[in-house]
């Protein structure tokens, strides 16, 4: 555990969940209660100040993305970013895994209904993700863009950004979907054109939190379909005329957000640089092998990537002939809330996960053999 990092939560010791809900700091909590007070003392100044924290956000999410705040926007979720994305490529193929979480489907699904952008489905091997080959071998001259993963949903299958980008050549656009290895997983941001996070998960900002960080390549070359007046160049003016879309990242904005959720996203996004990916990547394989070694002693089969360099924080796994709902109940009895599917089990730990963690997943799995 990163005692510094976990001194900033209150989360129960059992909750494994992180892939699913991150539950926010004591820092992001205290920011949004601020900036609510502030508003409700509204005076000449009050409203400039509290969007003040969309400006610190964006800096913090720009440098750990590896860019700056010309390339990166905030967004009220991954999925909007992911939209913009897909309305913006106007004609060509687009390879998408089929196995993806469905947020990485239906932008694609919505081109192809217009006409624009079709998606071609890649098939992983069984707990595999996204892998060069894979795509290489779906390569055609009509592919426009890889849309991926950064981490799989599923497995933790952790993508290999920089060798994607290899496959790909210079001129097709990588967009990777990281709201499940943002802030928790060192990766090649840099090799994406578009990056896009929703900071409800691993970053434990709260719902309706999320950037994106666009290259110059996407900035050239995707049509910027959904810009609304907040994207705009002369922002102030309102002349009843059409303004040119913002020559930078801005142009994905459609209107003003939130400054409330700007300053959970603000303070959660500090916490992650001040304590670095680094040691909470760190921090959280730890958790991630001892939860891997319990079960496989208690019979379990692990779905997840063994090897720690193509894995994240997500271990994935079933209990032969017990189904994954009565292996959640004993999980639930001992205070451990994973994330239960029809054919599996999900367990998902952060920095600030104790071992004791470990130790109630153990009582747990030993519990199904009485």
């Amino acid at each position: 555990m990163l005692t510094s990092y976990a001194a900033h939560f209150d989360t129960p010791a059992g909750y494994l969940d992180f892939a699913r809900f991150g539950p926010p700091s004591r820092d992001a909590v205290a920011a949004t209660g601020r900036a609510m007070e502030e508003s409700t003392r509204a005076g000449h100044t009050t409203v400039d100040d509290l969007m003040r924290a969309e400006g610190a956000a964006r800096e913090t999410a720009g440098r750990l993305a590896g860019t700056d705040t010309r390339h990166t926007v905030l967004l009220p979720n991954a999925s909007t970013g992911l939209f913009h994305a897909a309305l913006g490529i106007p004609q060509g193929v687009v390879l998408a895994p089929s196995t993806d979480f469905p947020a990485n489907h239906y932008p694609w699904r919505r081109t192809a209904d217009l006409g624009r952008a079709v998606p071609r489905w890649l098939t992983p091997a069984a707990g595999g993700g996204v892998t060069p080959d894979l795509v290489r071998a779906a390569l055609t001259d009509d592919v426009v863009a890889v849309s991926v993963s950064a981490v799989d949903f599923r497995t933790g299958f952790r993508a290999d950004l920089a060798a994607l980008r290899e496959a790909i050549g210079p001129d097709r656009l990588l967009i990777v979907d990281a709201i499940q290895a943002f802030g928790v997983a060192t990766m090649d941001w840099d090799a994406a054109d578009v990056v896009v996070a929703g900071g409800q998960k691993w970053l434990r900002a709260g719902w309706a939190t999320g950037f994106a960080a666009l290259s110059d390549r996407a900035l050239e070359s995707l049509e910027p379909v959904l810009t609304g007046w907040t994207g705009v160049e002369d922002v102030g003016l309102f002349d009843g005329t059409e303004h040119q879309p913002a020559p930078d990242a801005q142009r994905w904005s459609i209107t003003n957000l939130s400054p409330v959720t700007a300053a959970a996203l603000a303070a959660a996004l500090d916490l992650v640089e001040r304590h670095t990916v680094a040691e909470i990547e760190a921090a959280i394989a730890v958790r991630v092998d001892e939860l891997t070694e319990v079960v496989e002693e208690h019979g379990g089969r692990v779905l997840s990537p063994t090897d720690p360099a193509r894995r994240a924080g997500i271990l994935s796994f079933t209990m032969p002939d017990r189904d994954p709902s009565l292996v959640a109940k004993s999980l639930h009895a001992e205070g451990v809330t994973p994330t239960v599917r029809a054919d599996s089990l999900r367990l998902s730990p952060h920095a600030s996960t104790p071992p004791e963690a470990s130790e109630r997943v153990a009582a747990a799995l030993s519990s199904l053999r009485d």
